[in-house]
């Protein structure tokens, strides 16, 4: 008899696995793919010898997740830190760009930087506390530290409203505020996803976004090592079709969408906790591009080439009119597009003379549009002879995201919508939503607290209320051996 049975294998799913196998349980996790990793994965998409990141490529939350601190990432696996965050490229050649130091950031804004630096200061000097703030339910207030909390929520309610202008007078900070708020695919202004937005800008100018040396498999590779170490099993290739398959276990932790949740279940759900999963909303998605490239993006303004990650949309007014046109479920003309060219900070990502680029655009739910075209000319707008390097090219549509993962329902890659109300019920309104109405199965998947992103935190929270509410043990140490 196994104590627990994770099924799924994303950052949560792992992160559920490590914290259990670490206190002492057996463990098993079961995934219906052929590798590791969920929204880590890493493999040679196009041609041999070049790796693309399936998934997601950066990982602002690296390095501050309370998770991965604890769990001490950056000591098992080789990060690189780019000088420049992101960056915001706008026509005639210029560039906003948020440079880990926040006074370099200030200085490259002109006009705009001080109004930059007086929003930004005070989130940088409570990092820590409103990244944990965030790390948790919206439901777990009052928060630990009110001051910053207040600090950030006064932000958020600015940047996520039709306010959002009123400090600005130029184009350019606020291009490169708008860039960062639009990686949830929604419509702008909005509260989440200002909430989002400023706690990636405050990141940018902490801890950095770091990108994994060889891929983002490599997380997944550290998180499985470890479970192993620890006694825990790993088995891929096994579909899991109903929760009588995992019976034997004390525990279930499913890093599986509301969806799969019913899909398991059935009617051992009790009716209105079943109405509510099925009332869950998932957002609009997105259509992913690879590139193999013959040298790099020649950006007209060549600072954006420090930048790990670039967002391109131009102002602030075309980027959210490129979200409300897929807000309404239409594709945009000129998509905001989201990209990474990892090959620049990592070379064994591509052979040389060659580099890989990521990237992708939002699109509405479900699309079976190949967006190659659109996304090929927003970066040849902003870095002309773009196209003179392109060697190959692999889109993944909205509908081939839904199929590679069942998290993504309709391509939705946060697995589920980013909304105020859904951001309070997610998947339910609780204190502990991991927790399900079934004695000892538990939900951790990017559908629960904190949401969307590779963090490991809803993977960790439902094994802490697991281990109270099942074993009765405390949560234990996580850190490497020394």
């Amino acid at each position: 008899m196994t104590d627990v049975t994770v099924v799924g294998s994303g950052p949560n799913g792992l992160a559920a696995a490590v914290t259990m196998a670490r206190a002492g349980l057996s463990v098993q996790v079961l995934d219906t793919a052929p590798t590791a990793g969920g929204g880590t994965r890493t493999q040679e998409l196009i041609r041999p010898g070049h790796f693309h990141d399936v998934c997601s490529a950066v990982h602002p939350m690296a390095l501050a997740a309370p998770f991965f601190r604890a769990f001490g990432l950056a000591e098992r696996i080789r990060l690189t830190i780019p000088e420049a965050s992101y960056a915001q490229p706008l026509d005639g050649g210029r560039a906003a760009v948020a440079y880990r130091s926040l006074e370099r950031t200030i200085l490259g804004l002109g006009p705009d930087g001080q109004a930059f630096g007086a929003l930004m200061r005070p989130l940088v000097q409570h990092s820590e506390a409103i990244t944990a703030l965030l790390m948790n339910p919206l439901l777990s207030l009052p928060p630990r530290n009110p001051a910053a909390a207040l600090r950030f929520g006064l932000a958020a309610l600015e940047q996520g409203s039709p306010a959002w202008n009123r400090r600005f007078s130029g184009d350019a900070a606020p291009a490169l505020l708008t860039g960062v708020m639009a990686h949830p695919v929604g419509r702008l202004p909005s509260l989440p996803s200002a909430g989002g937005g400023l706690l990636l800008a405050l990141l940018a100018h902490t801890v950095g976004w770091p990108i994994p040396e060889g891929g983002s498999q490599a997380i997944a590779g550290a998180l499985v090592a470890d479970l192993r170490e620890h006694g825990g099993d790993l088995e891929t290739g096994h579909r899991v079709t109903s929760l009588a398959e995992v019976a034997g276990s004390r525990a279930v932790i499913l890093d599986t969408s509301p969806a799969g949740l019913l899909r398991l279940a059935g009617d051992r759900l009790p009716a209105r906790y079943a109405r509510r999963l099925a009332n869950f909303r998932y957002g609009n998605a997105a259509c992913k591009v690879d590139y193999i490239l013959s040298g790099p993006v020649p950006w007209s303004n060549p600072e954006v080439a420090a930048a790990g990650t670039v967002h391109l949309g131009g102002t602030r007014a075309e980027t959210a009119a490129s979200e409300a046109e897929v807000a309404a479920g239409r594709h945009p003309e000129h998509p905001y597009v989201l990209l990474s060219q990892p090959s620049s900070f990592d070379a064994s990502r591509a052979p040389e003379g060659r580099h890989v680029l990521w990237s992708y655009c939002h699109v509405p739910a479900g699309s079976e549009r190949d967006m190659t075209g659109a996304v090929t000319a927003q970066i040849e707008r902003f870095a002309p002879g773009f196209r003179d390097l392109i060697v190959d090219s692999q889109a993944t549509t909205a509908a081939g995201l839904a199929a590679y993962n069942e998290n993504y329902v309709g391509g939705d890659f946060g697995a589920g919508a980013v909304t105020l109300p859904q951001m309070i019920r997610r998947p339910v309104a609780s204190r502990a939503p991991w927790g399900t109405p079934v004695p000892g199965v538990y939900l951790c998947s990017a559908s629960t607290p904190p949401g969307p992103g590779v963090h490991g935190m809803g993977g960790y929270h439902a094994a802490s209320l697991a281990l109270r509410q099942v074993f009765g043990l405390p949560v234990p140490d996580l850190a490497p051996a020394r």
